[in-house]
């Protein structure tokens, strides 16, 4: 095996319509662990996100798109509270088992919704910060240019996309890691084929286009970073 390139040809099991519906509502639910332990947010919180949220000086709205079962929102949600800062949050997903999943979490100030880009953007939504976390990856390019552009119009200030930088240390530390998270669900082996599908820095800055800037907040991370396009 290689990690010299992505392996773009490589299906994430929880990406399969047909796969069982036990074991992906576990996962997604299990998400909820493994970001707090992988996903480098509380970084982005303290570098990125509350000091643009501070900065507006009102109350803010943020998206989380492709938000699955809604963890992140819901922890990005909780920290705003703790931090004194004004936000309204949703979460938005197509898929309608992420849903599901998203549905059975409460949190003050936050909603979840059945929705992709398009249908946010049709439906005149428009948002301060637009954020996704683990999404990137799973996407062709076409695909990407479309969530990348999207994302950029539902926002009026900034878009922040997390996922993960494909490695050799980060594959063999989460192939160990993950060991005791993994039982029940599709951690283990999904969490492997991310590392493969994923992207280094410079690919991804090359894929998104001069209007991203992209960086690595935390160790195995990346940060796809842009200002927002949406009308005032």
């Amino acid at each position: 095996m290689s990690l010299r390139e992505r392996a773009v040809a490589l299906i994430e099991l929880m990406d399969d319509p047909d796969c069982d519906p036990r074991l992906l509502a576990a996962t997604y639910r299990r998400f909820g662990v493994v970001n707090r332990l992988i996903s480098g947010w509380g970084t982005v919180w303290r570098r990125e996100l509350a000091p643009a949220l501070a900065t507006l000086g009102r109350p803010a709205r943020v998206l989380d798109l492709g938000c699955g079962g809604g963890d992140l929102v819901v922890r990005l949600a909780a920290l705003a509270r703790r931090d004194g800062l004004d936000v309204a949050w949703t979460g938005a997903d197509p898929d309608p088992r992420a849903g599901d999943v998203a549905a059975a979490r409460t949190a003050p100030g936050v909603r979840f919704v059945r929705a992709d880009s398009a249908d946010l953007l049709c439906a005149g939504e428009r948002f301060d910060i637009v954020v996704s976390n683990h999404v990137l990856h799973h996407l062709s390019a076409a695909e990407l240019a479309r969530f990348a552009h999207e994302s950029r119009q539902l926002a009026r200030t900034r878009v922040l996309h997390g996922d993960i930088a494909r490695g050799r240390l980060a594959y063999a530390l989460y192939a160990v890691g993950i060991a005791p998270l993994a039982p029940g669900t599709f951690l283990r082996t999904d969490g492997l084929r991310s590392i493969r599908r994923s992207y280094r820095a410079p690919e991804l800055a090359a894929a998104l286009g001069s209007a991203w800037r992209v960086g690595e907040p935390a160790p195995f991370r990346l940060l796809a970073v842009a200002d927002g396009a949406a009308d005032a």
